[in-house]
């Protein structure tokens, strides 16, 4: 088939990979400039942590989060280009003065671990616990948790290895180039079969309940750092992150502001998350700033994703949120799926909607209607 994407974001160009090796023809637009790094995707650690989302995230974002950990795998070993990849379980700590909070999140971890027995069982560490996994750690902490199974990526590698892959697969990319769904009319003479959108904030005009939520993410060097695995701090306002990447590069993240602003990283933020980073580790002290980005999210009232039809041949996936490599492999898959045969099974057990441009959910047997191509060639 002949199918075109709108966006070349994480999600448009997982999906224009996976279409193009099985022998699609794939057509993808973007509005920005091949070399930008200013879209969602390259704003993010990449953390792929379903049971610390947990606390934050609904039970339909967590089952997509464990099922996204297995699935990275076997999307990272279809590149040709090597993504740092990880899966030694994440770290949760706090001070004296965040007790309570800190009781708080450990709760709300055992409450999602008896409605999901598969997730794995958070572990208690006192200071040796820590010093076990993190050395040093138990110098500056009493207690900790330890999430075990948890892992990340490093997003920029991964992003840059898609875009080498939708190359070498002859994708015909469109930089610089702003389009809609209402430009097509799939599945007419001359039209792609299939339109995908994938344009995040883009969306906006045909998507009114879309919203942008505000991330600042600091990117450190500091190669005396010895943090192996992702770290987050319990923090009176919202829990600091700290993924370490190669070569001994930091990424300290996670603020989280109601707002539609991609101005610079604001002096508060950054105060919050470098403070944070040497409370954890004095020797970030001496770390060098590589770069502070700001950006947002798309994100659907409920801050849950969604999958829409705007006809039977077009398909918008948009709201991830701050979950977006959490959850995009599970995202690409119900796409898929729905491509396929006109209804997903992984929509229906993970309980992702699937709507239409009403926002009405779809049972499978509207869907297998709406969708002739099972029944007709292309």
């Amino acid at each position: 088939m002949n199918i075109t994407i709108l966006g070349a974001g994480l999600m448009g160009r997982l999906l224009a990979c996976s279409l193009a090796r099985t022998g699609h023809s794939l057509t993808v637009y973007e509005a920005a400039a091949a070399d930008s790094r200013r879209a969602a995707a390259f704003a993010a650690a990449a953390m792929l942590a379903p049971l610390a989302e947990s606390a934050v995230a609904e039970d339909t974002v967590v089952r997509m989060g464990q099922y996204g950990l297995t699935r990275w795998l076997e999307l990272i070993a279809e590149l040709d280009a090597p993504v740092f990849f990880q899966q030694q379980g994440t770290l949760v700590v706090w001070h004296r003065q965040d007790a309570a909070e800190a009781q708080r999140f450990g709760q709300l971890l055992a409450a999602t671990g008896k409605r999901l027995p598969s997730l794995p069982t958070q572990k208690t560490l006192d200071a040796a616990g820590l010093d076990q996994l993190e050395p040093g750690l138990g110098a500056h902490f009493a207690q900790g948790l330890y999430l075990p199974g948890e892992g990340q990526l490093d997003n920029h590698q991964l992003m840059d290895a898609l875009l080498a892959q939708m190359q070498r697969l002859q994708v015909s990319l469109h930089w610089n180039t702003a389009r809609s769904p209402g430009d097509f009319a799939p599945g007419q003479t001359g039209q792609p079969d299939w339109v995908l959108d994938c344009r995040g904030l883009g969306a906006q005009p045909q998507w009114p309940g879309l919203r942008g939520v505000r991330g600042e993410i600091i990117t450190l060097h500091a190669p005396n750092v010895t943090l192996s695995r992702p770290t987050r701090l319990i923090h009176p306002r919202y829990p600091i992150y700290i993924a370490p990447k190669q070569d001994g590069y930091f990424l300290v993240g996670a603020t989280e502001i109601e707002s539609d602003d991609t101005s610079p990283v604001s002096v508060r933020s950054c105060l919050e998350l470098l403070s944070a980073a040497y409370t954890v580790d004095p020797a970030f002290g001496e770390a060098r700033i590589v770069e502070l980005v700001a950006q947002c999210r798309p994100t659907l009232p409920d801050n849950l994703p969604e999958v829409r039809y705007l006809g039977a041949r077009c398909l918008q996936v948009n709201g991830l949120y701050r979950h977006g490599y959490l959850i995009a492999p599970a995202m690409v898959d119900v796409v898929l799926q729905l491509m396929d045969d006109g209804r997903s099974a992984l929509a229906e057990n993970m309980n992702c909607r699937v709507a239409d441009v009403a926002g009405a959910v779809i049972a499978s047997e509207a869907r297998q209607s709406m969708n002739p191509v099972a029944q007709e060639p292309a």
